[in-house]
């Protein structure tokens, strides 16, 4: 069995340090929930069905555990009793730069810091619909589980994130193989910066 868990450790830590970033910014905060959501994720490990989908599963799992970080150091700006995560997410504002933290992935691995900057200065709903579809590979269905609102709405954030992503980026920022943004494998084969074209759990 932990043999098992090693390998995903090894296999999605990186995805999940990008999430984590993207979430809370490039500082040991995102750390933090990086190391949280592997605990978290090895108590449940033993009870992890066979089918389950590692990698979305972790990400869910990292979306939790980046409430929990942010919950614990914006209590007065997001009490428990906030609407929803977005909410707390959004009492703590992401700053571009700073420390990483040690996760054990290499950075080189995790992207440009460049990128990383122009990630924390998007707006929540935006920063984390992007994280979860560009990074980690959900579904919209599945952020808007963990983002609240529509489908619709969290397809639309993804693309207005995209689209100011690439403004900000300028025409030569557009995300290759090596960026943290490079679409996830599965899905659609497009840069994650090219125009928008308009068209389960456990812990």
């Amino acid at each position: 069995m932990r043999a098992a868990f090693d390998a995903a450790v090894d296999r999605h830590g990186p995805t999940v340090l990008r999430v984590c970033r993207a979430v809370l910014g490039p500082g040991p905060d995102a750390a933090d929930a990086w190391s949280e959501t592997f605990l978290s994720a090895l108590r449940a490990w033993p009870r992890l069905p066979d089918d389950t989908d590692v990698e979305a599963w972790l990400v869910r799992v990292a979306h939790r555990r980046a409430v929990d970080v942010v919950r614990r150091s914006v209590r007065e700006a997001a009490p428990s009793g906030a609407a929803d995560d977005v909410a707390v997410l959004d009492a703590r504002t992401p700053r571009p730069g700073g420390a990483r933290g040690a996760t054990g992935v290499d950075d080189d691995e995790v992207g440009d810091p460049r990128v990383w900057d122009a990630v924390a200065a998007l707006p929540t709903r935006q920063r984390i619909c992007v994280a979860y579809r560009y990074l980690g590979g959900l579904r919209y269905a599945e952020i808007a589980g963990l983002a609240g609102g529509t489908e619709a709405a969290a397809r639309r954030a993804a693309a207005d994130g995209i689209a100011r992503l690439r403004t900000t980026l300028g025409p030569h920022g557009h995300l290759d193989q090596h960026s943290p943004l490079e679409p996830h494998s599965h899905l659609e084969p497009r840069r994650a910066l090219e125009p928008h074209r308009p068209t389960e759990e456990m812990s």
